[in-house]
């Protein structure tokens, strides 16, 4: 990867949208050679996929809470069993397995406290092997950001 795909990856992260006569405007090389350029970006998973950033309050979700998961003993099949049913709980936006004194940290995003407490009490204490929960509420966002760039 050189100088010209980080700036190529640079201007998808501002705009995804952007098309390539745009980016190729930016770089200075004609738009054929930015499509090969971002095919090989593709291919090679450094560019893994087009979104478009949603703002969860705006669609209703007004409350965001980690909550940090120990399971009762850390195997395979108690790991694959938590990971499937997490999969299947639509207010599970990002989960993590983690070291340390937790097996997993989620956020779960919900219109309010009371959907996080029937979350809680009706969905993720019902996964078999979960053995403590810990819950945090953030107060607010201090830095956000999608990926680190080179």
């Amino acid at each position: 990867m050189d100088e010209v795909d980080v700036r190529i990856l640079r201007l998808l992260r501002q705009d995804g949208r952007a098309s390539l006569q745009q980016i190729s405007d930016s770089v200075g090389l004609s738009p054929t050679p930015v499509a090969r350029r971002l095919r090989g970006l593709e291919q090679r998973g450094i560019v893994t996929g087009y979104t478009a950033l949603l703002d969860e309050a705006a669609l209703g979700f007004q409350v965001s809470v980690f909550v940090s998961v120990q399971l009762d003993r850390q195997v395979d099949q108690a790991l694959a069993q938590f990971e499937t049913a997490i999969a299947t709980f639509p207010e599970v936006v990002d989960c993590w397995l983690m070291t340390g004194n937790r097996d997993y940290l989620m956020r779960v995003v919900t219109e309010g406290l009371a959907e996080f407490e029937t979350f809680l009490t009706h969905k993720l204490t019902r996964v078999p092997g979960v053995a403590k929960i810990e819950s945090s509420i953030p107060l607010r966002r201090v830095k956000s950001g999608i990926s680190r760039m080179p």
